[in-house]
C-alpha cells in the first residue's frame, strides 16, 4: 500500500475513533447512571397541597391585574421648551465662516411617557389621575389604553406640591372601567402590592412585591404628602401609574424612586391615594387644589429645643414664626406656640400636620391644642385659602427669625461671656420685621420690651404678637448691648 493510502486510512481511523468518542459521549439509555434527561421523571414529587396553594396565589395575582389593568394607561406627551440657543445650534455650518445661529431663544417639542390610572366617569368624560411631573406642563396628551386604542386627552389641572394632575379624555364606550379606590390608612408594613403601568414604554406591565415602609416623608423632593415605599420594581415610565393592593384597589399612585443607576433598586415610592382624593374634586370643580392655610412656619425640633422650650418628651410642631393677620394670628395663635392636637387628634410630626392644615375646607372652624409656656392652651381658628404671594411675604412674617438656646458650642463660637443670657437670632427672612430692626444672625437677645429673657420659654413668653403693640429687643453683640427701634404690630 502506498503511502499516501496508509495515510489516508491513518486519518480515517481517527476520524472513526473521534466519531465514535462523540457519539457514545452525547448518548445514554434512559435510566442509566451516565446521563440524566430533562424529561426523566424523579423520585421528587411537589405535594398536592403545596400546588393548590401556589396555585391559588397565581390565580389572586392573575385576578388582581385582570380587574385592574383595563383602568391603567400609558400617557404620551409633548412639552414646549425654551432654551436660549448659541451659535453654534444651527446646521449647516460653513467651513470658512460663522455658522447661523444668532443666539436667539429657541423653542423645540420634549416627548414623555408615563403612566395614570382612570379614577373616575361623568357621562362620555373619563379621568386620568396621574403626576404633575408626567403631564402638567403637555401641549399635547395622548391617552392608550390597555388594548391599545388611543384617545386625545386634556389637562383638567395639575398641582406641583402633591405632584398630581387630572387628565380627560372622551369616549362613548360604556365598557371602559374605572379603578376602585382604596383606603391607604389601612396599608401596613408587609402588605402585599402590585405596581401597574408603561416602564420604558412597556405598557400594561405588573410587577408585584410588598409595602415595605409608610409615612416617608417627601420634603427632599419639594412634596408635600407622606409615601408608601415598596419594592415593587418601578422604573421610568411607571410615573403616575397605580400601587394596588391584593383586592384589586389602588391605594398609591407611583412618583419616585431611590436609586443609584436609575433604574429600579428596590426603593420605590408612591403617594398615599387618601392624599390626593380631595384633589380629583378640587380639580374637576375648580382646575386647581385648593389647601387651607392656618398661617405659621412650622419647624421640627430637637430635644435640646424642647426642652429650653419646656416641651420636653412632648410630640407635635414647632410654631417657630407667624404671619401677622392669618387666620392663626386671628384666633390668638403665637409664635413659639408648640401644637400638639387638631381637632382632638394627635399631631405626629409637622409633615403631617401641613399636609391635614392643607387637606382642612376653607371656612372651616378647627381647634388646635397648644402648649405655651409649659401650659396647654386651646386656640379656635377659621381657615382661609392659601394664596402664595401671600405665603411668600416675609414682610408679614413674625418675628422673621428662628430663636435658638445659647448652648456650650454656640458660647464657645460666639465668643459669649458667661454672664450674658438669652436666645441666638438664626435664619433671619429679607424683608422680614427683624430684618427692617437691623437684626442680624447671630446677636443675643436679651431682653424683650425691657424683660428680661434667659430661655426659648421666657423669650416666646414675652414675645407679643397683638395688633397695635409694639415690640423692642435689647440685643448683645461683639460686647455691646443696645436696643432695637420699636416695631409696630
Amino acid at each position: 500500500m502506498k503511502s499516501w493510502a496508509k495515510k489516508l486510512l491513518g486519518a480515517l481511523g481517527v476520524a472513526a475513533l473521534s466519531f465514535a468518542f462523540v457519539s457514545f459521549s452525547c448518548s445514554a439509555k434512559e435510566n442509566s447512571a451516565v446521563t440524566v434527561f430533562a424529561d426523566t421523571r424523579t423520585g421528587t414529587t411537589v405535594s398536592a397541597d403545596g400546588i393548590a396553594a401556589a396555585e391559588a396565589l397565581q390565580a389572586s395575582f392573575r385576578s388582581v391585574s385582570a380587574a385592574v389593568l383595563p383602568a391603567v394607561v400609558e400617557l404620551d406627551v409633548v412639552e414646549k421648551k425654551t432654551i436660549q440657543s448659541t451659535p453654534f445650534d444651527d446646521f449647516p455650518f460653513f467651513f470658512f465662516g460663522m455658522p447661523r445661529g444668532n443666539g436667539e431663544p429657541r423653542e423645540y417639542e420634549q416627548q414623555g411617557l408615563g403612566s395614570g390610572v382612570i379614577v373616575r366617569k361623568e357621562g362620555k368624560t373619563y379621568y386620568v389621575l396621574t403626576n404633575n411631573h408626567v403631564a402638567g406642563e403637555a401641549t399635547e396628551i395622548s391617552v392608550k389604553l390597555n388594548d391599545e386604542r388611543t384617545f386625545t386627552g386634556k389637562l383638567i389641572g395639575k398641582d406641583e406640591r402633591k405632584d398630581i394632575a387630572l387628565v380627560s379624555f372622551e369616549s362613548s364606550d360604556n365598557s371602559i372601567p374605572v379603578a376602585r379606590l382604596g383606603d391607604s390608612d389601612n396599608v401596613q408594613t408587609g402588605d402585599i402590592c402590585f405596581s401597574m403601568g408603561a416602564p420604558l414604554g412597556y405598557y400594561s406591565t405588573v410587577t408585584q412585591g410588598i409595602v415595605s415602609a409608610t409615612g416617608r416623608s417627601g420634603m427632599a423632593i419639594g412634596n408635600v404628602s407622606d409615601f408608601i415605599q415598596t419594592d415593587a420594581a418601578i422604573n421610568p415610565g411607571n410615573s403616575g401609574g397605580p400601587l394596588v393592593n391584593i383586592y384589586g384597589e389602588v391605594i398609591g399612585i407611583n412618583t419616585w424612586i431611590a436609586s443609584q443607576s436609575g433604574g429600579s433598586q428596590g426603593i420605590g415610592f408612591a403617594i398615599p391615594i387618601n392624599n390626593v382624593k380631595k384633589a380629583i374634586d378640587d380639580f374637576i370643580e375648580n382646575g386647581e387644589v385648593t389647601y387651607g392655610w392656618l398661617g405659621v412656619s412650622l419647624v421640627e425640633i430637637k430635644d435640646e429645643y424642647k426642652k429650653e422650650l419646656g416641651v420636653e418628651g412632648k410630640i407635635g410642631a414647632f410654631a417657630s414664626q407667624i404671619f401677622l393677620d392669618s387666620p392663626a394670628a386671628k384666633g390668638g395663635m403665637q409664635a413659639g406656640d408648640y401644637i400638639v392636637k387638631l381637632n382632638g387628634e394627635a399631631v405626629k410630626n409637622t409633615d403631617q400636620l401641613v399636609r391635614d392644615v392643607g387637606d382642612l375646607t376653607v371656612g372651616e372652624k378647627v381647634e388646635f391644642e397648644c402648649i405655651r409656656g409649659g401650659k396647654p392652651v386651646s386656640v379656635t381658628v377659621k381657615i382661609e385659602a392659601r394664596n402664595d404671594d401671600t405665603v411668600s411675604d416675609n414682610s408679614q412674617l413674625w418675628p422673621g427669625f428662628i430663636a435658638y438656646p445659647i448652648t456650650d458650642d454656640i458660647r464657645k463660637e460666639l465668643e459669649l461671656d458667661k454672664k450674658v443670657e438669652g436666645v441666638v437670632v438664626t435664619n433671619i427672612m429679607p424683608k422680614s420685621p427683624a430684618a427692617a430692626m437691623r437684626l442680624q444672625n447671630g446677636d443675643v437677645i436679651t431682653a424683650v420690651n425691657d424683660k428680661k429673657v434667659r430661655s426659648l420659654e421666657e423669650f416666646y413668653g414675652a414675645l407679643e404678637s397683638k395688633t397695635g403693640s409694639a415690640v423692642w429687643f435689647d440685643v448683645y453683640s461683639q460686647g455691646h448691648t443696645i436696643s432695637t427701634s420699636k416695631y409696630k404690630l
